[in-house]
C-alpha cells in the first residue's frame, strides 16, 4: 500500500507506545509520552485521498460508532496493553462522542494494533468476539477500567472469557469459539498491516480523515483536529449531517 505523505507523516510520530516491531521490522523500546500539547495535528493535505480512503464507512462494522455518512471519520489504531490508549479512552474519548458522534459530525472506527506479544494479541481477537455478539464497545470500557500489569496474564485467554462476561455477552461458548476462530485472527492482522503499511509504530495513532494524529494528546488537540476536519469536508460537500442519533449502544458512561 502506497500512501505517499500520510507514510512520512505517521513515521514522524513521537509519544505514544513503541511496538517491538518498528516500519522496518527492527525492533524497539517503548518511547516515553510525549508532553502535553508538544504534537499539533498536521494541516490536512487535499493531495491525500489514500488517507481518506482508509475509513471503511461499513454499517456492519461492529467496530465503530457514529453515522456512516458523517463527514469526519477518526480511525483509532490501538492496544489494549497500553497505557495512553487508555488514558484517551476514559479521559478524551467520551468527550468527542458528546461534542461530535453523537451529533452525526464524527465516526470513530478502531483497529486492533497489538504491539506487545500474545496478550496484546488475545485481547485484539477478544475485541473482535465481542463485536460479533454486538458488545465490542461494552468489552472496550471493561478492558480499559482498570489498568493492568503488561504481559503478566491480564490476558490470559481465561481472564477475557471473564471481561467478556462483565461485559455482557450473552454467548459464552460462541465467544470463546469466535476468539480462537480463523476469522478472528484475520480481523486483527487485517487492522495490523493497514497501520504498518501506514506508517504507525506507536500507540494511540489516530488518522482525523487525513490529519494524522500521534499520540495521548489532550481534548484540545483532537478537537482542532476535528474541526480542520469539518471545515474541509463542508468546504468540498456542503452541509453536515444534523440531529442524528449515535450508532453505539450505552455502555453507561
Amino acid at each position: 500500500m502506497a500512501l505517499g505523505l500520510g507514510t512520512a507523516a505517521f513515521a514522524l510520530s513521537l509519544g505514544g507506545e513503541e511496538s517491538d516491531r518498528d516500519r522496518t521490522g527492527a525492533r524497539s523500546a517503548p518511547s516515553a509520552p510525549a508532553a502535553a500539547g508538544s504534537v499539533e495535528p498536521v494541516e490536512p493535505d487535499p493531495r491525500n485521498t489514500e488517507l481518506l480512503g482508509l475509513a471503511r464507512r461499513d454499517a456492519d462494522d461492529r467496530l465503530a460508532i457514529g453515522r456512516v455518512d458523517a463527514p469526519v471519520v477518526m480511525i483509532e489504531y490501538s492496544d489494549f496493553q497500553c497505557p495512553f490508549c487508555r488514558e484517551f479512552a476514559r479521559s478524551t474519548e467520551p468527550g468527542l462522542i458528546s461534542r461530535y458522534v453523537d451529533k452525526g459530525l464524527l465516526r470513530i472506527e478502531w483497529r486492533n494494533f497489538p504491539l506487545f506479544g500474545e496478550e496484546s494479541d488475545r485481547a485484539a481477537r477478544a475485541t473482535w468476539a465481542a463485536g460479533q455478539q454486538g458488545r465490542f464497545w461494552e468489552f472496550h470500557d471493561t478492558a480499559f477500567g482498570e489498568e493492568r500489569p503488561r504481559n503478566q496474564g491480564a490476558y490470559a485467554r481465561d481472564k477475557v472469557i471473564a471481561m467478556a462476561k462483565e461485559a455482557g455477552v450473552p454467548d459464552a461458548a460462541r465467544f470463546a469459539r469466535d476468539l480462537d476462530s480463523p476469522g478472528a485472527k484475520r480481523a486483527v492482522e487485517r487492522d495490523k498491516e493497514e497501520g504498518y503499511a501506514l506508517g504507525v509504530s506507536s500507540t494511540p495513532a489516530f488518522l482525523v480523515n487525513d490529519i494524522p494524529v500521534l499520540g495521548a494528546q489532550p481534548a484540545e488537540s483532537f478537537e482542532q483536529a476535528v474541526e480542520k476536519a469539518l471545515d474541509a469536508a463542508r468546504a468540498a460537500a456542503g452541509p453536515t449531517p444534523s440531529g442524528a442519533t449515535t450508532e453505539r449502544k450505552s455502555t453507561g458512561r
